[in-house]
């Protein structure tokens, strides 16, 4: 049997891959391109099945089976390969098969779906019909998986992908242990665990979590996925940092001004209005996305490029991050809540008026703060997060602000350049943007800034393949780079915690205050413009 032990591969450290991982002898190669040069695929997963909790819900149709149909339509998944939909209400295999199709002509993202692949894909799917809490249901699918091991060949390998509310997380984890369907022994396979988040509330409730999922699970067999850490941009920035000598020398606080991380969308809260509001942007954003790309940027280099070496040196970052007291998150937290306004030519509701929604919420949909990282590379640098809903435009990007150069040097001609900036676009428009000064052309000296401007579409001509398609093969293949740990988790918990108790303990917040269609209230560009900077443009 194949070995699946997690950190092979390298994680997000990789060769300059292709976007997608498969089997096929050589890649397709640009002979235009030099930047394809040396593209090299991975290995495919073990035989294995893949049992997929709450397939009848959004996000497994939106996104988990779209993903897997895209593995298997590009020869990344073994030929060894079932999918196995665990849901509470009634279907069959056909019907299930059906619902799935239809699903993928509105999600997946190559259109139109290819009859010979998805019919190949269809055979392999089969429905089980169980419910979270009944132990019965359990056995009954320790006995569905061994006999579709013993006429599919899949060696015993599974992975358990719960894509269900996180209420349902413990529940599900108590019974695949109670039916014994976490065991891994030479002759059972691999047994692997995905979750999705938010990997608890508060700190409290992420340890308790964790302990759950401990009691059944080893560490090694457990995957908390973050989606963001699965776009290509994202996987990028270690490429980009530790891959390229010139900054490695300058990535520090002797010339880093700055640093301001933005996660910014258009959209409402849509139909998650009740999901919504018991998250928050707090808890939806900063605590795992803002803060994973915080650590990225601020990270030491690893000392080998397997997943512990990786996550060990995320959670020392965390670990540095000063923790703010209630009297400190006035002035270093903004919180704001959409009201109604226009996205474009569009006349939107605002928060308060959204399905779902409590007309009196004092729910966050933005949030922008201030944090220090106190350590010996970052001390006294800024970073400034902020994550939105309702703004002009969706946009996700890092903006680094390196210091100004000696104004000496420039007294007399009345025209100092304007400081560089490292700007690494995440989507929609993927690349990355460096800011320097040059000479305009003609007698005088006058001084204008230039961008030098990459992006990933037109440089690789390869189309980005989704997160989910990234992290659940990594996941099939045993690799846990881009997952992130249990104490990274709590890590990043202990920085939120003191926030929200603030929060909860202070008075009734102004909400709301700002007009959907604005980048956010103005308290968060106060938050720059008393210490002389601003939010750059986005």
């Amino acid at each position: 049997m194949k070995s699946g032990k997690a950190g092979e591969g390298g994680g997000a450290i990789r060769d300059l891959r292709i976007a997608h991982k498969g089997k096929k002898a050589t890649p397709k190669r640009s002979g235009k391109n030099p930047l394809r040069s040396g593209l090299r695929i991975e290995r495919v997963p073990d035989p294995n099945i893949v049992v997929l909790f709450g397939a009848t819900g959004d996000l497994a149709h939106r996104k988990v089976v779209p993903a897997l149909y895209h593995l298997w339509a590009g020869d990344l998944l073994p030929e060894r390969f079932a999918l196995v939909c665990f849901g509470r209400r009634e279907a069959s295999d056909e019907s299930m098969r059906s619902e799935l199709r239809a699903s993928l002509e509105k999600h997946a993202r190559v259109q139109p779906i290819d009859e010979a692949r998805w019919k190949e894909f269809a055979s392999r799917i089969s429905y089980f019909k169980g419910a979270f809490d009944d132990p019965a249901s359990y056995a009954a699918l320790s006995r569905q998986l061994d006999a579709i091991d013993a006429s599919s060949g899949t060696n015993g390998n599974r992975l358990f992908y719960l894509a269900t509310p996180a209420s349902s997380f413990p529940e599900i984890v108590r019974g695949l242990g109670a039916a014994g369907l976490d065991h891994e022994t030479s002759e059972s396979g691999w047994r692997r665990v995905v979750i999705e988040k938010p990997f608890g509330r508060d700190l409290e409730s992420a340890v308790k979590l964790n302990r759950e999922v401990g009691k059944v699970f080893r560490e090694s067999q457990v995957y908390r996925i973050d989606h963001y850490l699965g776009k290509e941009t994202v996987r990028n920035i270690l490429i980009f940092r530790f891959g390229n000598l010139i900054f490695e020398p300058i990535w520090h606080r002797r010339y880093i001004d700055h640093i301001q991380i933005t996660v910014a969308e258009s959209i409402g809260v849509e139909s998650r209005g009740a999901f919504y509001e018991e998250t928050g942007a707090l808890r939806d954003i900063l605590q795992n996305h803002l803060l994973q790309l915080l650590t990225l940027v601020a990270m030491e280099p690893p000392a080998t490029l397997d997943a512990e070496a990786l996550r060990d040196e995320k959670v020392k970052v965390l670990r540095a991050v000063r923790l703010m007291s209630p009297e400190q998150v006035d002035g270093h937290v903004v919180r704001g809540q959409y009201g109604p306004g226009w996205i474009g030519a569009t006349e939107v509701a605002g928060y308060r008026g959204e399905p779902a929604v409590d007309p009196a919420s004092e729910t966050e949909t933005f949030v922008a703060a201030r944090f220090e990282i106190d350590d010996w590379r970052w001390a006294g640098v800024p970073f400034y997060l902020r994550a939105g809903k309702r703004l002009p435009k969706r946009a996700t990007e890092i903006a680094i602000q390196f210091k100004d150069v000696p104004q000496r040097l420039f007294s007399q001609t009345g025209d100092a350049p304007e400081s560089n900036m490292l700007v690494i676009r995440i989507q929609p428009d993927e690349g990355i943007l460096l800011r320097f000064a040059a000479k305009v052309p003609g007698l005088g000296t006058d001084v204008r800034p230039v961008n030098m401007d990459f992006a990933y579409g037109s440089a690789f001509s390869v189309e980005s393949p989704d997160a989910y398609e990234t992290l659940i093969l990594d996941a099939l293949l045993g690799d846990a780079s881009l997952f992130t740990r249990a104490d990274e988790v709590e890590a990043a918990w202990r920085i939120v915690d003191p926030i929200m108790e603030s929060w909860l303990a202070g008075p009734e917040p102004h909400l709301p205050n700002y007009a959907a269609g604005t980048w956010g209230p103005e308290e968060a560009d106060a938050l720059l413009t008393r210490e002389g900077r601003r939010w750059r443009r986005l």
